[in-house]
């Protein structure tokens, strides 16, 4: 970070000490060299901060401030963690210790499905979105599954006029695919009998879990709150509140990272401010 301020999104050095490890790895089993030509040009931990620096204020690429790398060398990483797996696998572990922290075993048992729409920029390539016929929207459709503890498991992202069962179909099969000690899931009504079919195919029991009408007001639903929460919480990376990104599979990614930054900041206890000034 050298001598620069430091921004409240930055990763402190006890976040640093869970993430760096990961990328250390990564980098000694690199053989090509780096966007500008020069093998390990850049701190790595710079490309993170100017990565969660953009999840958190939204800024566009042009905009990323001078102090922190630059948008070929930020964009460079982002893509090639996006498509080697990284993001996911530096996620993932890091949930795996914020669960066993928590007295939970490694993987979970049981998840919460939800989607949520968000509204696309004029930008975004009009063959990836769509409207949500019930809400609306017209963008793209982010689906989570969660466990118990709000960590992300799986994430899908389709244009919003994709179908909530379709959506709750692919969450299964990657629910399944890497985390197979799932063996429930709870859902809302927007998700049909097709995806409790297909669920008991993969070997999980599927509950829709129904809203109450006898209660005025706003009611936590059983089960169902934690996803809701999770969707609260990434709304505060504003490049999460609206869909900027061109491939669905940046949004995944972006949604990747955006969590990762949560689980290390509950890992070390520590908090970022925030946007929302007082």
């Amino acid at each position: 970070m050298g001598d620069r301020k430091r921004y409240p999104s930055d990763v402190s050095d006890e976040q640093w000490a869970l993430i760096g490890p990961f990328l250390d790895a990564w980098k000694a089993r690199r053989v090509s060299v780096s966007v500008s030509g020069r093998h390990g040009d850049y701190d790595l931990r710079e490309i993170v901060n100017a990565i969660f620096y953009q999840n958190r204020t939204g800024c566009q690429w042009a905009y990323l401030p001078h102090d922190l790398p630059p948008k070929s060398a930020t964009y460079y990483y982002f893509a090639l963690w996006r498509d080697d797996g990284t993001d996911q696998t530096i996620h993932d572990l890091l949930r795996c210790q914020a669960r066993e922290k928590a007295g939970r075993r490694e993987d979970p048992t049981a998840v919460v499905l939800d989607t949520q729409s968000i509204r696309a920029a004029n930008h975004v390539p009009a063959a990836t979105t769509g409207k949500d016929a019930g809400k609306k929207v017209p963008g793209r459709k982010r689906g989570l599954a969660v466990d118990a503890l709000g960590l992300i498991i799986a994430v899908v992202v389709t244009a919003a006029s994709v179908t909530d069962n379709a959506i709750g179909i692919r969450l299964l099969d990657k629910v399944t695919e890497h985390t197979p000690t799932v063996t429930r899931a709870w859902v809302d009504a927007g998700f049909k009998q097709d995806v409790a079919l297909h669920g008991a195919v993969l070997g999980v029991d599927v509950e829709v879990v129904k809203r109450s009408d006898t209660k005025p007001g706003f009611v936590p639903i059983r089960k169902r709150w934690i996803v809701e929460q999770v969707n609260g919480t990434l709304m505060l990376h504003r490049r999460l509140a609206r869909e900027y990104e061109s491939r669905p599979e940046s949004s995944v990614s972006r949604t990747l990272w955006a969590s990762t930054a949560n689980i290390a900041r509950r890992l070390t206890g520590t908090s970022t401010p925030s946007w929302r000034h007082r």
